[in-house]
């Protein structure tokens, strides 16, 4: 059983995250999931891009952390969603008890002085227009750089959020075999 804790894209805590969290539940795990957005949620990405930037990034890891907190202490897995993915990233490489990281749909940036064995899953869309093949590729060198276990799963002709049954990019081929995979490389940790 992993301590997971489930981050939500810009869209805000929808009900596509709690179902992502039934699901973890529901193969053993104990899932956190908070709201870094205090109850806004939107269907439109220029509606998210504008409650992020007014809580600003600085306040939204602020949020995540003080979240992850009162459960990092159990070695949490840090998960995500697009934006919530880019943010358990950062947590996760911060976090010298963390067991893994599980990407849906995101990366971020990380520095050059990043070390980690930490194991990371990404399942994205290809293409992806908020995840390009030049930034994954360059992602995917520099994470490996800093020592971490990378594995990155393309799912091709899916939208950016294809596991959210909500939003338009839904693909449920893609949600079903990348949430399988997901479920295995948790249960391996």
């Amino acid at each position: 059983m992993a301590s997971i804790l489930l981050l939500h894209s810009m869209y805000g805590l929808r009900p596509a995250v709690n179902d992502a969290a039934g699901r973890l539940r529901a193969a053993g795990h104990e899932v956190h999931v908070p709201d870094l957005y205090d109850g806004r949620v939107v269907d439109a990405p220029e509606a998210g891009i504008e409650i992020k930037e007014e809580i600003g990034r600085d306040e939204l890891l602020r949020r995540a952390v003080s979240a992850a907190a009162p459960h990092a202490d159990h070695g949490l897995v840090y998960a995500g969603f697009s934006l919530g993915g880019s943010i358990a990233q950062n947590l996760a490489l911060a976090d010298g008890k963390a067991r893994g990281l599980l990407l849906m749909h995101g990366t971020s940036d990380l520095a050059d002085d990043v070390s980690t064995e930490l194991p990371v899953q990404l399942h994205v869309a290809d293409p992806d227009t908020y995840e390009p093949v030049d930034w994954l590729n360059a992602w995917y060198l520099r994470m490996r750089r800093a020592g971490a276990d990378v594995e990155i799963y393309r799912y091709p002709g899916a939208g950016h959020l294809f596991t959210d049954p909500g939003l338009p990019d839904h693909d449920p081929e893609a949600a079903e075999r990348a949430w399988a995979i997901a479920l295995d490389f948790i249960a391996d940790l």
